[in-house]
């Protein structure tokens, strides 16, 4: 089963199941030197584990890491580093009912199609929780960015109908971990919080927005042809559970736009250029242009429903199934801590072979 490594000069790879023993993962290619913080580490965890709200699954984890090697007296070694998190509270009887039956938009049925054998209990290598190696392996990636100045902070911009109708540079970061569902915007954040707590009720699920700002980037990441930045990233979103769109600078809305009102005009700021407007989102022609890159990540409904659907069996014969235990009801506040690991993994990659194309000039 190949795919479980993100990455080519800071790479990781990621290993676990949501039932299993642990989740864990190797980061490779980390530069020597860095100062780890393993208290920031346990912190950017504690922003993605379960039960740390009343709008999020009940399941309580401590998600607590594990440093295995790659580390001398606090400081990375540049050997790889491997780390594991102990799964600590499975229910695995939860999920017994769910043995012979394919669940409605999981990867179930497609799973066992392709591999002949899946893990039935919270969809084991297939579940969210994997996302715990991202999250170790971005907060390296963010230690590592920041000795350069550069920045990754997600939000909660929207949670069904309810949506943050602020620019991404009129946004007060500060306010992002002010409240439980991490919208920037407390009238917002009362109005997303109770329609989860409505749907949650309900025993259904409800999807949103999660939007990403990278700043303090330079000027020259990304590949082209195949391995543009804005691509890159959309590859590495895309590739979080329940991701069903991604859009970065102007996105979807340039549909209705003239060029003369997109082109993002040159000026010369402070013997710098600079564009005037960033509608291109920080990227053009697949690189970086040193200007801000903001992107908006959707997610779908949880799609574990605590009422009953129908469904089909393993055998082909219809039935109808009614999820049991601790579940979402919108994943997008603990998707936040995700996105941002995610979009500091594929920076450092980035950041790192620039360097390493710079020595040829």
């Amino acid at each position: 089963m190949p795919g479980n490594t993100i990455g080519k000069l800071f790479r990781l790879t990621s290993f676990g199941e949501s039932h299993g023993k642990a989740i864990g993962g190797i980061i490779d290619g980390c530069p020597s030197g860095l100062y780890i913080d393993i208290d920031y580490i346990q912190d950017e965890l504690r922003r993605r584990r379960p039960g740390q709200s009343s709008i999020t699954t009940s399941r309580s984890e401590d998600d607590e890491v594990e440093l295995l090697s790659g580390i001398f007296e606090g400081k990375t070694t540049g050997t790889p580093i491997g780390f594991v998190v102990w799964n600590k509270n499975q229910h695995s009887s939860d999920y017994d009912n769910m043995r012979d039956v394919f669940r409605p938009s999981h990867a179930d049925y497609s799973w066992e199609t392709k591999y002949g054998i899946r893990d039935y209990r919270g969809g084991g290598r297939s579940s969210a929780r994997e996302h715990i190696s991202r999250v170790v392996g971005g907060a390296f990636a963010k230690i590592f960015l920041k000795q350069f100045g550069i920045n990754i902070v997600a939000y909660t911009s929207q949670v069904g109908d309810i949506k943050l109708d602020k620019k991404y540079d009129e946004v007060d970061i500060n306010k992002i971990e002010k409240n439980i569902v991490r919208c920037p915007d407390e009238e917002k954040a009362n109005a997303m919080i109770n329609l989860i707590n409505k749907i949650k009720k309900e025993g259904n699920t409800v999807g949103g927005m999660v939007s990403c700002i990278i700043s303090g980037l330079p000027t020259g990441l990304g590949e082209p042809v195949f391995e543009k930045l804005h691509a890159r990233l959309a590859q590495a979103m895309m590739s979080i559970n329940a991701a069903k769109g991604f859009e970065y600078g102007s996105g979807f809305n340039t549909v209705t736009m003239l060029g003369s009102m997109h082109n993002d005009v040159f000026v010369v700021e402070n013997d710098k250029i600079k564009t005037k407007t960033n509608l291109s989102g920080g990227v053009q022609g697949g690189i970086s242009n040193g200007e801000n890159i903001y992107f908006n990540v959707a997610f779908k409904p949880v799609a574990t429903l605590l009422k009953e659907q129908q469904t089909v069996g393993k055998y082909k014969k219809e039935t109808t199934l009614k999820a049991k235990g601790r579940h979402d009801a919108c994943v997008v506040p603990r998707a936040v801590p995700v996105v941002e690991a995610m979009a500091a993994m594929v920076i450092a990659d980035a950041f790192l072979e620039n360097k390493v194309n710079q020595c040829f000039f």
